[in-house]
């Protein structure tokens, strides 16, 4: 077995996730993700943790999407709600055959599977506030990956490698000195109010006041780098303009502008995918408003690849996520949405905290 999959399983089970013995351990992926799927497996049992890997196969979700009834979009496994309830670390490994697998499904078909799947989300993300579960999403490179990020696989793979630190002899002690860092900027921004950014079409404040800013830097994503919070929910006015492609669940939408009052999305346009935008915006009442608000610290990224778990890292980025927020922030927004919509701040971009300059052109001041 490879030592770069021994060390990237290692850093997904004993840091991310931190496995400990008798843990239950969902495992999922497809099978082109093999190598590193075995080696997460050898590295729970190795803890004497209890590993399930559930695996899907190439074309299972577009033949699902393509002729469930309303009835079967609706339907939850029970197993499913069980392993919600029962496991102790969920280790999600990304590894498409092909990334526009969902691109012609359409757009009320997976809203309505969103919004039937929306409890699960939300006992996950309350289960990890309050400590019972651990979760992790990561990525194995894959030729689709590849593709999308314009890239051969060997670059690809190399460019996976640098994002997560893999190339060092010890990639969790660089991750917990990211965390460090990051850490003094989440307590300074946990005594902030309000945020006020500017930029190209973009002037937009919302308060954050009552809020925690969650430091990532390795646990949740792999790889990782942001900090991150949930905007108070009726907070948020004016407008802004995302420069970089929003991609969710294989559909893309391309220069796309929100106005906001009193918290809400009233204007939504976008210069590609309009039709896709203002349906997930549809999706159900909490998807009009923002779960989340982000700044993207992670310099090993700096070009959008395609794939939202890299690109909302990018070193000189701001991300919103318009649905569902966390818990753990204190955001109360419910949605089974959640699309994290990037902005690059690296020109003539700025943020203000309670009115003074905090953040200018990509870079913390």
């Amino acid at each position: 077995m490879s030592n770069l999959w021994k060390k990237y399983a290692k850093v997904l089970v004993e840091y991310s996730t931190n496995v400990k013995k008798d843990d239950l351990v969902i495992i999922s992926s497809d099978v082109q993700a093999k190598p590193l799927i075995l080696a997460v497996y050898e590295e729970v049992l190795k803890k004497g943790a209890h590993p399930i890997v559930k695996l899907g196969l190439e074309g299972q979700r577009e033949i699902y999407f393509k002729n469930a009834s309303d009835e079967q979009l609706a339907f939850i496994d029970p197993f499913i709600e069980l392993e919600y309830d029962k496991a102790d670390k969920f280790i999600s490994i990304g590894a498409p055959y092909n990334t526009k697998n969902m691109a012609k499904i359409m757009p009320e078909r997976l809203a309505k599977r969103s919004a039937a799947t929306r409890h699960l989300s939300v006992k996950m993300l309350e289960r990890a506030a309050e400590g019972s579960l651990s979760w992790v999403i990561c990525d194995f490179p894959t030729n689709a990956l590849a593709q999308e990020a314009k890239m051969s696989i060997f670059d690809y793979e190399e460019f996976l490698i640098k994002a997560c630190y893999l190339q060092l002899d010890d990639p969790v002690a660089k991750w917990r000195e990211i965390g460090e860092n990051q850490q003094k900027i989440a307590e300074r921004l946990n005594l902030v109010k309000k945020l006020r950014i500017t930029g190209e079409k973009t002037d937009l404040t919302l308060s954050t006041e009552g809020r925690k800013w969650i430091n990532c830097c390795g646990s949740n994503n792999f790889p990782d780098g942001e900090v991150f919070t949930s905007p108070v929910e009726d907070s948020a006015e004016g407008e802004i303009y995302f420069d970089f492609p929003a991609i969710y669940r294989g559909n893309e939408s391309q220069g796309i502008y929100l106005k906001f009052e009193k918290g809400k999305v009233v204007n939504a346009s976008a210069e590609k995918g309009e039709d896709f935008l203002k349906k997930m915006i549809a999706t159900d009442e909490g998807a009009s408003f923002l779960g989340e608000m982000a700044f993207g610290t992670n310099d090993m990224i700096s070009e959008v690849t395609g794939n939202i778990l890299f690109d909302e890292k990018i070193g000189g980025s701001i991300h919103l996520a318009l649905g569902s927020s966390y818990p753990e922030t204190g955001g109360k927004n419910q949605s089974g949405l959640h699309w994290d919509i990037i902005k690059n701040m690296k020109e003539n971009s700025r943020v203000y905290a309670d009115d003074k300059l905090i953040y200018e052109n990509g870079k913390f001041l």
